[in-house]
């Protein structure tokens, strides 16, 4: 896929416009760019209607990527490449998406705040993995998940 110049957002409606590009999984590294280099003034209700718009698009993300991680473990079954890759998958998703609200348009006390929902929600995954994996009487899958933890970035 060619990448395309993303003009960095500066209004809501162009943050609108890229945040569907994020949730559509439009030329992501470009998106990630153009927001990490947009603005947006941080006024009462902009800001609400930004926040709500940013974080719905980032769970939209996160609920993919853990439908897509569960339906390749599912198909991985007991083949360990195939479940080492569907956990850095869902790893390299978790990554991308803690830079992606990560945004310095965002006030410090905010975006702090919206970072650890991706870091909670990846360390939520690492622990259902943890627990998952101890039914494994061998042992191997709970290596396996140690040694490729999703909460790694």
């Amino acid at each position: 896929m060619v990448s395309v110049a993303i003009t960095p957002p500066r209004t809501y409606a162009e943050w609108v416009a890229v945040l569907d590009m994020l949730k559509n999984k439009i030329d992501d590294e470009s998106v990630l760019f153009a927001m990490q280099q947009g603005t947006i003034e941080w006024q009462l209700g902009v800001a609400e209607r930004f926040a709500k718009k940013l974080i719905d698009v980032i769970n939209y993300r996160m609920n993919s990527a853990s439908d897509k991680f569960q339906k390749e473990m599912g198909r991985a079954y007991g083949q360990e490449r195939a479940i080492v890759q569907a956990l850095l998958a869902l790893r390299k998703e978790m990554c991308f998406l803690s830079k992606a609200i990560n945004l310095p348009a965002i006030p410090e006390n905010d975006r702090r705040q919206y970072y650890e929902l991706v870091i909670s929600q990846a360390d939520n995954m690492q622990s259902s993995l943890e627990d998952s994996a101890k039914k494994d009487r061998s042992g191997k899958l709970a290596s396996i998940v140690r040694n490729n933890k999703v909460n790694t970035f």
